[in-house]
């Protein structure tokens, strides 16, 4: 029982030696190439670079040992980075001081949010966010983050802006401030990074680019022609500390927080999801919030700006053949190592090619396959990521988020409306009955309508099905019998059945006669304590729908028969 809540105690007993020498791979490839991601992401999120560093190293130890992954890598992401800067700026922090307290802050909070969430066993909640809604939300957020490094890529002194539209304007009107040689080396650091890409992908091109680019740097003393560098980097293991809550900065900090924690757990747990599914593997999404909250929240303490679980990382983490989490503790060493020794090499290392990393990291989060899908399958999903889409982009990534996620929940309620319903007729010579509208060739019989309802009843869709039986009986007069397949329905709350009494007793005053079929038990016993089996009788239930149409025949030739007799 307590490995369900502490997963490392089901894997480190039996832990097998063969999978050492792959774990230790992986563990050394995340671990280097978390390096200029780290340093790089803490610049989105507007903090010194060393905060990328502090939130890969806790974090990903806390999440080795209580996620359910054997392979997603946590740690700063792109989008989450975003977010940090988004919430913290919008405060007006007065320095730097201010601003990363509040950045840790929001990482107390967003963990604080994910561990109740996950205690609760609320992991079901990102289901209702819709993939078109987040592939329009992340795409548009990927175009933010990458033209949110123009500053950093070209010289051009930019401000922040919660659009692209003003990011563009802004560095439209300041050209004339172009830095050539920043130019010069974010360009060259994104060639760079994606020629290795192409050429020898397991070479890891965004820490080739960082050790060139600062070698350069040091050699020619470019920095002294204006080249922006990171400059002196603290060396040492992140102290624990409790000096950065504020209780005045709560209810501001409190809506992003919320975002952040839901964001990042989709992102983390649709990672997770699609690499257990390729590794035959299961994940539990309820302790995947508890990891990933207390990761943030420990987190918080070790000087750690909100993290999650990133697609690239873990893209790599599994080529390089991890098999547990013991790869992320070797990467976390690897991060705690560097923190310890390496810092000083990192004092010439140019902001242009930080952004060159950043850019190319995240113009690859633009999902144009997905809207090529959606133009071929369907439309209405294509409108919805669109549309956030361009509520992102020229609104603001909170606002891009709040509009996300409110169509994803009027999509939701919608189609929860209107069930599907298909009219049935007989397959010729069988006692199969099939959709009138995907088998054209089917029997109806005269006098007797056949439904099926293809979804649960319930106080929001069990209007539409009173309106199209209605629609039916005004359409056919001559209608006698009426079955209703409820085979597809399981389960039916009070709203529903009040609505079944009252098709009942408008059918009973239009002299049709009421038949079900396929009734589950958990529905049938619902319909028996409300008395509408009584009203019915028993003779009004039938396991199929043949022998409800048969007997509706019956009852039909029995009335002739009287009809016809003297």
């Amino acid at each position: 029982m307590l490995s369900r809540h502490i997963p490392s105690l089901s894997w480190i007993p039996g832990y097998s030696r063969d999978n050492l020498s792959e774990d230790l791979n992986a563990g050394l490839t995340v671990g280097v190439m978390l390096i200029p991601q780290g340093l790089a992401y803490a610049l989105i999120a507007g903090l010194p670079p060393i905060y990328g560093l502090y939130a890969a190293l806790v974090p990903l130890l806390v999440y080795a040992f209580l996620g359910t992954s054997g392979q997603l890598a946590v740690g700063p992401v792109a989008m989450v980075s975003l977010l940090v800067a988004t919430g913290v700026s919008s405060l007006s922090p007065s320095g730097v001081d201010e601003y990363v307290a509040l950045a840790l802050m929001l990482a107390f909070l967003v963990g604080a949010i994910q561990l109740a969430l996950g205690l609760m066993r609320f992991g079901f909640i990102t289901n209702f966010l819709s993939h078109p809604v987040l592939s329009g939300f992340t795409s548009a957020a990927a175009l933010i983050i990458g033209l949110s490094q123009l500053k950093h890529l070209t010289g051009i002194p930019l401000g922040r802006s919660k659009n692209i539209f003003g990011i563009l304007l802004e560095a439209g009107s300041r050209i004339g401030e172009l830095h050539l040689p920043t130019l010069a080396m974010g360009v060259g650091g994104i060639l760079l990074i994606l020629v290795i890409r192409r050429w020898a992908p397991r070479i890891p091109g965004g820490l080739l680019a960082v050790v060139a680019g600062t070698a350069l740097v040091a050699l020619l003393g470019l920095d002294e022609n204006g080249i922006k560098i990171v400059g002196k980097v603290p060396a040492g293991l992140p102290m624990p500390s409790f000096a950065f809550f504020t209780a005045s900065a709560l209810s501001d900090l409190l809506p992003i927080a919320l975002a952040i924690a839901l964001v990042g757990y989709m992102e983390s747990i649709a990672v997770a999801k699609s690499f257990a599914a390729k590794h035959k593997a299961s994940i539990d999404p309820s302790q995947e919030l508890t990891a990933l909250g207390l990761a943030n929240l420990v987190g918080s303490f070790f000087h750690a700006y909100p993290t999650t679980g990133g697609f690239s990382r873990t893209a790599v983490n599994d080529q390089a053949g991890s098999k547990t989490p013991l790869s992320s503790i070797i990467s976390a060493l690897i991060v705690g190592l560097t923190l310890l020794f390496l810092t000083p090499l990192f004092t010439s290392l140019p902001s242009a090619l930080l952004a060159s990393i950043v850019m190319v990291a995240v113009f690859g989060l633009i999902d144009l396959k997905e809207i090529r899908f959606l133009w071929k399958t369907n439309r209405t999903d294509l409108l919805l990521l669109l549309v956030t889409f361009v509520a992102t982009l020229l609104l603001g990534i909170e606002e891009g988020i709040l509009v996300g996620v409110s169509l994803s929940l009027l999509a939701f309620v919608y189609q929860a409306s209107r069930p599907h319903m298909a009219r049935l007729g007989r397959l010729a010579g069988e006692e199969s009955y099939r959709n009138v509208d995907r088998f054209p060739d089917v029997e109806i019989d005269e006098g007797v309508a056949i439904f099926r309802i293809d979804a649960s009843l319930f106080f929001g869709n069990v209007e539409h099905v009173r309106d199209a039986l209605g629609d039916l009986l005004e359409q056919e007069p001559d209608t006698r019998f009426l079955i209703l397949d409820l085979y597809p329905v399981n389960r039916i709350d009070s709203t529903a059945v009040h609505a079944l009494s009252d098709i009942h007793r408008r059918l009973i005053e239009r002299g049709v006669t009421l038949f079900f079929s396929g009734v589950k038990g958990p529905v049938r016993d619902t319909l028996a304590r409300s008395g509408l089996t009584d009203s019915l009788g028993d003779d009004a239930f039938f396991s199929r729908i043949h022998d409800a149409c048969m007997e509706a025949h019956r009852r039909v030739n029995t009335y002739l028969v009287g009809e016809a007799a003297p």
